[in-house]
Formats: structure tokens, C-alpha cells, sequence
């Protein structure tokens, strides 16, 4: 079967879910290709050119170390890498993955301090600064934060965290989550200082899931020769001494490889400052949409607003869940589910990765006729507030 589809449905499924997202059709060919030998000469030609590629995306002159993974992997590794057993680690409460991330360093035995939030703004500097002067001996080892937190909508201000870190003189380590905004929203790993960056392949780099990232600084090297924490398969050491020559230490993803070239090639030839205003424009309709059908956005500080996509709250004694699963059965369109204590309360609109004017238009339609279909109190005058937007900022 190439495709599992509960019953027959005409037209294409609408993956309107934030990640992972939809595939295009040029990346899909790339994985298509004959898997080469992955020791031969061609592999490490291609290896070489894609580790060369993929810094441009992360905006970094520094390694950039690719596992066979999901995201989750990739947390592991930033931490297991840098840090040893019983350090204290400053994490922010922005949402379920900040939460679950937290819940990785306990169970990998260190300390995480989770800093509260109410799961409706991004990583509060702030909080970090006080915490960290308050910190006089240096005990935290890492600050961790999920620069856009897939659960809410809200994407937190990286450059202002590091502000944060300097003004209170700490030398923690800053580790960085940008599974879901990775080439969807600007991000500068150089430039803001950050030692660890996080990524997946499945959001908006427009992959299937199955890799995940590491980009790292000279700073988190240097502390990686110290680290305690057990590690094999996530050690940076054997993977940066392979891929000096375009290799690596076990074998690879090799057609998602040959994806990911493809993907970033698409990136880098639209420009990446072009792909973050089409996700700003796309994110900024949607938000115009949600306040004209009278809904409320998830995110209730604008400057945390997400770009890659918008979680809404329904009324008081509507379901969420409910909304969505009518959506599905009669719009044959997948939208995302609240997660931990959002269940229920909130959907979640992707709008990141491959997509166009079109793709958002139909997705805002299928959402306005669900909201009819599901009897929640609405304005149908959402999708045309969108288009207003977009026919007015092409």
C-alpha cells in the first residue's frame, strides 16, 4: 500500500499539522535515487558539499553534526556532550516540549531548575538574568530554551537570552531547541552565542522525520572534552573527526541525505530572508483570520508571536479535539492537537516548510467551514480577513 488512508478521500490530505510537514516533490525524487556505498569516493563528495550547505541555514562557521534521529536524539546529544552528572541546568517552563526536555536531563541525573511560566509567552530574560546573577557561584552549568515552542505558538527571543547571560557575567553554556523553527524563522547561532543548537529534519527544512542536529561552538567542544555524561552513539568526537573528510562514523541515513541536499538547495536558492517573510506573512494572515472569527490566540505576547504556527483556544465548553476530528472526517485536512495541559483546549494551524498563498487560503477555509460544522461560536469572516491581508502584501 503507498498510502494508508482509513477510507478513500479525492484530493491531496492537507498536513496542516506543525510538523511534521509536507514534503515536496523535489526533495521526495532526491530520496529516490539508488543508495550508494557510503565508504566510496562519491559519498564523501557528497558529504563534504552538505556539511558545507547546511551551516548556511544554522548561520554558523562551526561544525554542524547530523545523527540518524528524531529531534529528541539531538537533545540527548547537547546534553550528554557538555555536561556531567549532577550539574545544575536553568530551563524555562514555555510549553510541553521545554517540559519533556526537562524531563530528559532528570532521567539522564542532572539537576534541571525549571523557571515557571504559564505556557502563553516565550523564555522570559529577564527571570534568566536574575537567576544567573543570583548564581554566584557558578553552579549553573547550561541554560536551556526552546526557541519556538511548538506546543503554544510563542518563539522566544535567543538574542535577548544572551543579552541576559552576559549583563549577569555567567559562563553557562546556551543550548538551543529550533526543531520547529529551523529555516522558518531567523535564527543566528554565531551571532547570538549560542553553544548548542538543536534541530530536526521533519519542520521546516521540509524533510520526512529521521535526522536530527547539532550545531556546535568552539566553547561546547572545549567543554565536551570534560563532560561526564555517558555517550557512544551521540559522541560529537567521532563524528567531526569523520566528517573532516565528508564521512561518518556508522552508517547513515543515506537517502535522507541525498534529501536534505535537495531541501537545502531549495532554501538557499529562494534566500533565507525571503523564506522567513513568507512565514511572517503566512503567521501574520493566519493571526488576522483567528481574531476576525472571534478566537483567541494562544500566544498573548505579540512579540512571541510564531511564525511557523498559531495554536487557538476555543471557547469555554467546545472541544478542540472534537473540532478537529470533524475537520479530518469531512475536510480530509490534519490539524495539529493541544499537548499536555492544552488537550482539548487548543488546535494548532501549521503553516511552515512548503507552503504558498494557496495551500494557506485552503487551510483557513477548511478551518472556518469546521468551526460551522463543530457549532463553535464564530464570525465567518476569518478566511476573508486572510485574503484581505494577502492580496493587500503579495
Amino acid at each position: 500500500m503507498a498510502y494508508y488512508q482509513s477510507k478513500p478521500v479525492a484530493g491531496r490530505h492537507f498536513l496542516q499539522i506543525p510538523g511534521p510537514t509536507n514534503v515536496p516533490d523535489r526533495v521526495l525524487r532526491a530520496m529516490d535515487n539508488p543508495t550508494m556505498d557510503h565508504r566510496g569516493p562519491d559519498f564523501g563528495k557528497l558529504g563534504m558539499q552538505l556539511l558545507a550547505k547546511v551551516k548556511h541555514v544554522f548561520k554558523t562557521q562551526g561544525h554542524v553534526v547530523i545523527y540518524p534521529a528524531s529531534g529528541t536524539g539531538a537533545w540527548e546529544a547537547a546534553l550528554v556532550n557538555t555536561l556531567s552528572p549532577n550539574d545544575r541546568v536553568l530551563m524555562c517552563e514555555t510549553g510541553w516540549f521545554a517540559t519533556l526536555w526537562r524531563e530528559m536531563a532528570e532521567r539522564l541525573s542532572l539537576r534541571p531548575e525549571f523557571l515557571q511560566g504559564d505556557w502563553r509567552q516565550g523564555a522570559d530574560p529577564a527571570a534568566i538574568e536574575a537567576y544567573l546573577r543570583a548564581d554566584k557561584g557558578h553552579e549553573v552549568k547550561a541554560v536551556c530554551v526552546v526557541h519556538n515552542e511548538t506546543s503554544t505558538g510563542c518563539t522566544s527571543r535567543i538574542d535577548e537570552v544572551r543579552k541576559a547571560m552576559d549583563a549577569a557575567k555567567h559562563p553557562a553554556l546556551l543550548l538551543v531547541d529550533t526543531i520547529s523553527s529551523l529555516g522558518s524563522i531567523d535564527y543566528r547561532h554565531d551571532e547570538w552565542g549560542v553553544d548548542v543548537t538543536v534541530a530536526g529534519s521533519q519542520k521546516g527544512l521540509m524533510l520526512p522525520p529521521g535526522l536530527s542536529f547539532n550545531a556546535v561552538s568552539a566553547k561546547a567542544l572545549k567543554a565536551s572534552e570534560t563532560a561526564k555524561l555517558p555517550r557512544s552513539f551521540w559522541d560529537w568526537k567521532p563524528m567531526i573527526a569523520a566528517n573532516a573528510t565528508g564521512y561518518f562514523p556508522y552508517t547513515p541515513a543515506t537517502n535522507m541525505l541525498y534529501a536534505l541536499d535537495a531541501a537545502l538547495d531549495m532554501l538557499l536558492e529562494e534566500g533565507l530572508d525571503e523564506v522567513f517573510s513568507r512565514h511572517d506573512r503566512h503567521a501574520e494572515a493566519t493571526r488576522r483570520a483567528v481574531r476576525a472569527w472571534g478566537l483567541e490566540i494562544q500566544c498573548d505576547e505579540p512579540r512571541h508571536y510564531s511564525s511557523a504556527l498559531t495554536a487557538v483556544r476555543l471557547p469555554e465548553g467546545h472541544s478542540a479535539n472534537g473540532l478537529r476530528a470533524a475537520i479530518l472526517e469531512k475536510f480530509n485536512m490534519s490539524l495539529g492537537n493541544g499537548l499536555g495541559k492544552l488537550n482539548d483546549r487548543v488546535f494548532r494551524i501549521g503553516h511552515l516548510g512548503d507552503f504558498n498563498d494557496l495551500a494557506l487560503m485552503g487551510t483557513l477555509s477548511g478551518v472556518e467551514m469546521g468551526l460551522r460544522l463543530a457549532g463553535v461560536p464564530h464570525k465567518p469572516v476569518g478566511a476573508r480577513a486572510a485574503m484581505d491581508y494577502l492580496a493587500g502584501n503579495a
